[in-house]
């Protein structure tokens, strides 16, 4: 399958009436991954005990050995969670901190994971620091470099973002855990954008964890996602849930926690068929060059302000909206709220550090056509908002 844009629109439950732009949110299904779901959910309930106590281990196993496999890992170290913030409690909960030890992650870090990190400092006594990564980010040099600064010998554990969601940047990660384990720092990549949207090799990456999901880029059914420990020496990791397989082993206790429908997971290998027939790696690079058009399309009109360079854009980009609009959260859902209402135009608008944001997200059933017009569009809105 080498169409892309609205030729294949259909292959989506998407509304055709609406120019959606945010696949990076929550993703999209399509329409076989769903009937693939289905046909799970319906073996399980033809006879569900059979399924659960018989089925279900073995099936779970061979989705796993497929996730991983796409992943460049073991099946041995893989586990399917529901999402990557799911996998980030996972690992903070069974990591023991004591008063006064680092966790050191940016200022780009995912709201839900920052939350996650308060919680666990507020009952441990350990340290939050967010190392400040202004934008523009000028280079991935940057990002290491703020990290690097922030560690000193009572840091613990590094969590980075593998792709930032406020920013839409690609880290250096690999670099990053290569520092932390130079330093015999504990890292934990949140690579929550990543799978479907760049190439990358967790084993390559050599993170001590690194979580992620399949329902975004990869398009496979929500609460898809999974997490993978390394090899190495580290705590072993138990789920938030407490279960019948304590203390038997990362695979054992992640694939059962109790009753649950596990047919997002066990779907995952539809996800990643489909992902190969819209093109694999070239749809990726499609993807890429699409959404750094569309950015300059936007920037001639609104003289938008990139949150990086180039390259360090996969399929999302993020763009700073004027000075005169302030990076309040009420500008961003009335901005939100405009474009979509008014012209039908799904786009998130995100107010982070001392500028309000927009990304722009690029999928196989966008085309140029659904970014032509935006930067003079948003030109007069803002101008209307800000004489308001």
């Amino acid at each position: 399958m080498t169409t892309f844009g609205k030729a294949i629109r259909s292959l989506w439950r998407l509304d055709p009436g609406v120019r959606f732009l945010n696949h990076g949110s929550f993703g999209a299904t399509p329409l076989e991954v769903l009937a693939e779901q289905q046909r799970w959910r319906d073996r399980m309930e033809a006879q569900p005990v059979r399924f659960m106590a018989s089925e279900y281990p073995a099936a779970v196993r061979t989705a796993a050995r497929q996730a991983a496999d796409f992943l460049g890992t073991s099946s041995e170290r893989f586990a399917f969670v529901e999402n990557a913030t799911s996998g980030v409690n996972a690992i903070l909960r069974s990591l023991r901190f004591e008063p006064g030890e680092r966790i050191v992650t940016t200022s780009h870090v995912y709201g839900a994971v920052r939350q996650a990190l308060r919680h666990v400092a507020s009952t441990t006594g350990a340290e939050v620091i967010e190392a400040d990564v202004p934008t523009p980010v000028v280079s991935p040099e940057a990002v290491f470099d703020a990290i690097a600064g922030g560690l000193n010998a009572r840091t613990k554990l590094v969590v980075v973002d593998h792709i930032a969601s406020p920013s839409a940047l690609i880290f250096p990660v690999r670099e990053i855990a290569a520092l932390c384990a130079e330093r015999r720092i504990h890292c934990l990549v949140d690579g929550a954008h990543a799978p479907g949207q760049i190439d990358f090799n967790v084993d390559e990456i050599d993170a001590d964890w690194y979580v992620g999901n399949f329902h975004k880029w990869l398009c496979a059914p929500k609460g898809a996602g999974f997490l993978v420990a390394a090899d190495r020496n580290v705590p072993p990791l138990h789920p938030p849930v407490i279960s019948h397989f304590y203390g038997q082993g990362l695979t054992a206790e992640f694939d059962w926690i109790g009753t649950r429908d596990p047919s997002s997971w066990l779907s995952v290998p539809s996800a990643l068929n489909f992902h190969e027939k819209l093109g694999g790696g070239d749809m990726r690079r499609r993807n890429h060059a699409l959404v750094l058009e569309a950015l300059r399309s936007v920037a001639r009109e609104l003289d938008a302000v990139p949150s990086g360079p180039d390259q360090m854009f996969g399929a999302m980009a993020t763009f700073a909206l004027p000075r005169l609009v302030a990076p309040t959260f009420e500008n961003a859902v009335r901005i939100h709220d405009l474009l979509l209402q008014q012209h039908a135009i799904e786009v998130p608008l995100i107010p982070f550090g001392d500028r309000l944001w927009m990304r722009l997200s690029v999928h196989a059933y966008n085309d140029v056509s659904d970014y032509a017009g935006l930067g003079v569009l948003l030109k007069d809105l803002l101008s209307e908002i800000v004489c308001t």
